[in-house]
């Protein structure tokens, strides 16, 4: 069957893409309003995009008011953190899903405990075991309150009990036991793995 999604109900678009592109990591945001209030965002239209420089990228759908708290806070202050989700953190994360108005800290909805970064001003959420600090390299419009967020990666957090080899770069990924998104109200776990050896050419 083919979609035009050009002819299709409200809707419909991101629930084809949702049960699509799976597993979807997730960036659990944190941010900083001009007031000074700290909000937290689960988004799973979320991953890495490079390494030289290091970026990431979020997109960020509309929200019952129009633009979300993190699109804004991003576009006003020009930072952010991606603080990644495990197992543990489930329904934490799922907490700060809430609509809540502005103003309304999801650090104190979900007991969060906010942590100073290095880099930037906005906190880490410290019950994560990473997280990237990150500023906008850039942020596009591609709807009418859709925002991509392309963002650089200035410093990377990971608990040291995951530190396999601090020079080498080398972390124990399945004992981070990080969540991905799957479809509906599903979440996937990242235990079921298997290895491929990439190919190499011999010609």
């Amino acid at each position: 069957m083919i979609f035009d999604l050009s002819q299709t109900q409200p809707g419909v678009a991101y629930k084809l893409l949702a049960a699509t592109v799976v597993p979807r990591p997730i960036a659990w945001v944190s941010t900083r309003n001009a007031d000074g209030v700290l909000n937290a965002a689960p988004f799973s239209f979320f991953n890495v995009m490079g390494d030289e420089p290091p970026t990431l990228a979020i997109g960020i759908n509309p929200g019952r008011r129009g633009l979300k708290d993190t699109a804004r806070n991003i576009i006003d202050t020009g930072e952010f953190v991606v603080n990644l989700v495990s197992d543990a953190l489930a329904e934490a994360m799922n907490t700060t899903a809430i609509d809540a108005p502005p103003g309304v800290s999801e650090f104190g909805l979900a007991g969060l405990t906010p942590v100073e970064s290095t880099q930037v001003s906005v906190p880490r959420i410290a019950q994560s075991p990473a997280s990237f600090e990150c500023v906008n390299h850039s942020a596009i419009f591609t709807g009418p309150q859709q925002l991509l967020v392309i963002g650089r990666i200035l410093a990377v957090h990971i608990e040291d009990r995951f530190v396999l080899n601090a020079e080498r770069g080398h972390v124990d990924t399945p004992a981070l036991g990080l969540l991905g998104r799957g479809f509906g109200t599903t979440y996937i776990r990242s235990h079921d793995t298997f290895e491929m050896v990439r190919p190499k050419w011999q010609g």
